[in-house]
């Protein structure tokens, strides 16, 4: 059972989303707190593999509001991943080629943890986004034809 908090609408808009993984996060107590609010943001994030361990970077995740008289975080701080070696070495492979990198698509609630599904994604031209933005106007249109055609 899982509650979804955010989703990366501009990932799938953006890129051609090929492998998904599921990632733990290191949170301190009010990132968690924040997250739970749906304070988070994953538009300009991105993941990293650095000496052997995945980071997500750029994903702000706002203060926590009923918190008070404590240090301020950075919101966008570099936060670790929690993966295994299989599924880290797999994504550096992938990412290593030309034109791929790594996105973060949503964030969710599992079993009470705080969950992130990031994908291996390849960069979509302006062509490739027209045509789906094409194609997808195309199923509304005939998702419709084919509803008023029962109710005839």
């Amino acid at each position: 059972m899982s509650d979804l908090i955010s989703v990366n609408r501009k990932a799938k808009h953006d890129y051609f989303l090929l492998d998904k993984f599921e990632a733990g996060i290191c949170l301190l107590g009010c990132e968690v707190k924040s997250i739970r609010e749906g304070k988070i943001n994953l538009k300009d994030g991105f993941v990293r593999i650095l000496k052997g361990e995945a980071f997500l970077f750029n994903c702000h995740i706002s203060p926590y509001s009923k918190i008070q008289g404590h240090v301020e975080l950075d919101p966008t701080r570099n936060r670790k991943l929690l993966l295994n070696r299989a599924e880290i070495n797999r994504l550096l492979g992938a990412a290593t080629r030309k034109g791929h990198t790594i996105v973060p698509l949503s964030v969710y609630l599992k079993n009470g943890k705080i969950k992130l599904e990031i994908a291996v994604a390849q960069g979509k031209q302006t062509v490739d986004k027209r045509e789906a933005i094409k194609k997808r106007i195309h199923d509304r249109e005939a998702q419709q034809a084919m509803k008023s055609r029962r109710k005839d």
